[in-house]
């Protein structure tokens, strides 16, 4: 039995929103609701979500991200020197049915990065307060986001005319947040990245090329990131990463498997695990698991978020075999491949079958290691 995080059974982290939260935001950006209830109105929701993490069996519980409009920006906008900029950033996704537009503000980091507060203390301390029985799991994007989707052009030049600076300025207060969220007793965190997954798409790292960085390279410098933002951790606190191709209404944004990165990513990012997209073709293959050291987990996210039929728990199974010709099964574990709702406007499925989904994760994660 596994004491330590991930668990054999896991998932991303956010959870599709109940219709009394969503009528609740709604009311209060039209200022019919104050943020005193808002607040009261989600603290109802995530003892409620909770609630139906520990009946679905999992051993860890988040808060669904139910206090936030998307998995990202809301940390990201509280880092000192980051703010919105004038208009929106553009991100096509991808379905059978169609290209769909992401439109979140745009970022510009207009002074030195920071940590002026730790980010989402008060939000994991209501977390810690609710759950009993498991382990309150934080998830926060990590530090490449605040470059990947702006890249240098969100960056003012007086204050970061070497970008060296930036990314120190950057590792320092993701490390200063790791100490914070450490002592608060947070001791699963997750850090959140589309960037190591979009950067193995040909596609993805053709328009990096384009705004004149190093795309062949650029994954190094992440991982070199993330490694600076957790050294200082203490050893009760296990991290974490997510990695996915996108998700947004049940679409993506990127496509290809884990080659490009595979052998850097495995063998030198410094987290306790990998939490990776292998729902259906475009993630590839488990190949790239053969760089996987020994010691690391792997979290097989092979049950869609994007779709609500369920999946045939034997079919699972033999994935999970396939996956364990090239990681030993003890260092495997089970989740859906992405959260089942990143922004607040969630996938098409329901949440009876989000439910459904998660209790299947468990089941089948009991039936092939005895243990969830």
């Amino acid at each position: 039995m596994r004491t330590t995080p991930p668990f054999r059974a896991d998932h991303v982290g956010s959870l599709l929103r109940p219709a009394p939260l969503l009528q609740a935001r709604a009311d209060f950006a039209a200022g019919r609701l104050d943020a005193a209830d808002l607040r009261a109105i989600e603290d109802t929701a995530i003892e409620a979500a909770v609630a139906a993490q520990k009946e679905a069996g999992l051993r860890s519980a988040t808060d669904g991200e139910f206090r936030r409009a998307s998995w990202h920006m809301d940390f990201i906008y509280q880092l000192g020197g980051v703010s919105k900029a004038p208009g929106n950033m553009a991100v096509r996704f991808h379905s059978p049915s169609g290209d769909i537009e992401f439109t979140p503000a745009a970022l510009h980091v207009g002074s030195k990065i920071r940590l002026d507060h730790t980010i989402f203390a008060d939000d994991f301390a209501f977390l810690q307060s609710v759950v009993s029985g498991a382990t309150p799991k934080l998830t926060i994007p990590s530090p490449n986001m605040v470059h990947y989707r702006g890249g240098p052009a969100s960056i003012d030049h007086d204050v970061y005319p070497d970008m060296e600076e930036f990314w120190s300025d950057l590792a320092a207060a993701y490390a200063d947040e790791v100490a914070r969220l450490a002592a608060q007793g947070c001791t699963y965190l997750q850090l959140d990245d589309v960037s190591l997954a979009y950067l193995n798409d040909p596609e993805q790292r053709a328009e990096i090329a384009d705004r004149g960085e190093d795309a062949e390279h650029l994954h190094l410098r992440y991982i070199r990131q993330v490694n600076a933002a957790i050294a200082g951790r203490p050893d009760s606190l296990r991290v974490t990463t997510h990695m996915c191709r996108g998700n947004f209404r049940s679409s993506w944004v990127a496509a290809g498997g884990y080659d490009f990165v595979a052998e850097a990513l495995f063998s030198e990012l410094a987290v306790d695990g990998f939490f990776l997209e292998y729902d259906d073709e475009r993630s590839g293959g488990f190949e790239p698991l053969r760089f996987v050291p020994k010691g690391k987990m792997v979290v097989l996210g092979l049950v869609t978020t994007k779709r609500g039929a369920l999946e045939n728990p034997d079919d699972l199974k033999r994935r999970i075999d396939e996956a364990a010709r090239y990681v030993p099964l003890d260092q495997l574990c089970l989740s859906p491949q992405c959260g089942f709702s990143s922004t607040v406007e969630g996938n098409v499925l329901t949440r009876e079958e989000q439910q459904a989904k998660l209790a299947l994760v468990v089941q089948v994660a009991e039936d092939v290691w005895g243990d969830s």
